[in-house]
């Protein structure tokens, strides 16, 4: 084979190499959460950039010294990603990644030009990146440069105006052709590629464009993942909060009905139930976390049975409570029993004449907390039974709720017989606080 088309084959091998290095090493860094967030932060405090460019210039440092010590010039990328520095941090940023590209080859492979070099490179980076009145532009710097440069050639030619992807890609074809040129001009002081054929300096060129593309396009994928992600988590909290809310108003709709029928009849007593629905209101206004230890929400239904036992006496409304005291400090999401609880009273007992019991139970077994809140009241009919899962407050909103929190990972059942009276059964996933934890979220609520 003639010595020019050998040279001309290694040349594309190398390029071909190096596109697949900068792909995996910006594959790579992108798994890192610290480097995800600084993704997110346009304007940098000093720390923030120096960070940056740790991220970027310690592995492709690493790439200089295979090359210099494996003579593997493929993993050799010190100009693509000097100038990523420049573009997606600053020249501060540029600067301190071509610092750490630079100094192997000027210390291990005596090539002096690479330090001011590679300065150069982070200098005009930078300039291009101060310049861009919109830093979000940078991102949609594309590796597919060809056809972008000829979408926004053809754009610009009908509504003339600075198209900021061609500047970013004339900054990556010129510093690279200055390479060349500085290379060929002192030799070994400068590590470039080159070919003796023309065409393939070319690709050289565009091999460099899609090597500052290939990065920007994984890592402002990664943005974009993260973004959605951040909204799909905003919109599950929407949701939730709407869904609490829902329960809330609810409640005390019918706490006031029950101080309202007291008050010309029993004012002392009416006075007594709404110091304990003052009691559960403070509670539901200082805790605003969706999930509060299972003592917490049991001392919550405490509260609410004692008005309730107020209103229909305590000889026809009687509590029964069994509560594993290894469940006592599971989490469990807020107000998830009392819609439970009220539905028992409400459609189980209210219309028996001799009242009834109310059964709680809770247990811990196998990593997973088993709730039952049971009566022995009415029951449903079998025909309103096929419908429960979707009407009324609060069985429909307990059943979304679980299926927000913890999609197929929990159990939800409801089991009654006309005149018997209703079972709902919860299986949920148990979520445990420490010894310590459980310490303060107890203080926390005595407070």
């Amino acid at each position: 084979m003639h010595p020019a088309l050998s040279r001309s084959a290694s040349v594309l091998l190398i390029l071909l190499i190096k596109l697949g290095v900068m792909a995996s090493l910006a594959s790579i860094i992108a798994r890192f959460g610290g480097f995800r967030r600084l993704l997110f932060v346009e304007q940098r405090t000093l720390a923030q950039k120096l960070e940056f460019a740790l991220f970027l210039g310690v592995p492709f440092a690493l790439g200089v010294l295979t090359r210099l010590m494996a003579g593997y010039q493929g993993a050799d990328l010190s100009l693509a990603v000097t100038v990523l520095g420049g573009l997606l941090g600053g020249a501060v940023t540029g600067l301190a990644v071509g610092l750490m590209v630079s100094l192997p080859a000027m210390l291990l492979g005596h090539e002096m030009l690479a330090l001011p070099m590679a300065t150069v490179y982070a200098l005009v980076a930078g300039l291009a990146r101060w310049l861009c009145p919109d830093k979000e532009t940078i991102w949609q710097f594309s590796p597919f440069i060809d056809l972008a440069l000829f979408r926004s050639i053809k754009l610009r030619f009908k509504h003339p105006a600075l198209d900021w992807q061609v500047l970013f890609a004339l900054v990556c074809a010129v510093l690279e052709i200055m390479r060349l040129y500085m290379g060929r001009v002192t030799g070994s002081n400068l590590f470039y590629q080159y070919s003796p054929v023309f065409s393939i300096n070319v690709l050289i060129v565009i091999a460099t464009l899609v090597a500052v593309g290939i990065p920007v396009k994984i890592w402002n994928g990664t943005r974009i993942e993260q973004t959605l992600e951040d909204q799909r988590r905003m919109l599950l909290q929407a949701r939730m909060d709407a869904l609490v809310s829902q329960i809330n108003p609810h409640f005390l709709f019918n706490t006031l009905n029950t101080i309202s029928s007291l008050i010309r009849r029993d004012p002392d007593m009416a006075r007594n139930v709404l110091l304990k629905l003052s009691r559960i209101l403070r509670r539901l206004l200082k805790v605003q976390a969706h999930f509060i230890l299972l003592k917490e929400e049991m001392e919550f239904i405490d509260d609410y049975l004692d008005i309730e036992v107020v209103r229909f006496g305590h000889d026809k409304l009687r509590i029964v409570k069994e509560i594993d005291p290894e469940s006592q400090n599971v989490m469990v999401p807020s107000m998830i029993l009392q819609p439970l609880v009220e539905n028992a009273i409400r459609h189980g007992l209210a219309h028996k004449i001799e009242g009834g019991t109310i059964t709680v139970r809770a247990a811990s077994r196998n990593q997973r907390l088993f709730i039952e809140v049971k009566d022995d009241g009415a029951g449903i009919s079998k025909e309103k039974r096929e419908g429960i899962y979707a009407s009324g407050i609060g069985i429909s909103n307990v059943n979304e709720r679980m299926r927000v929190l913890f999609g197929d990972q929990f159990l939800f059942r409801v089991e009654s017989q006309p005149g018997q009276g209703t079972a709902v059964y919860l299986e949920i996933p148990e979520l445990v606080v420490s010894g310590k934890a459980a310490a303060i979220e107890t203080a926390r609520a005595a407070d």
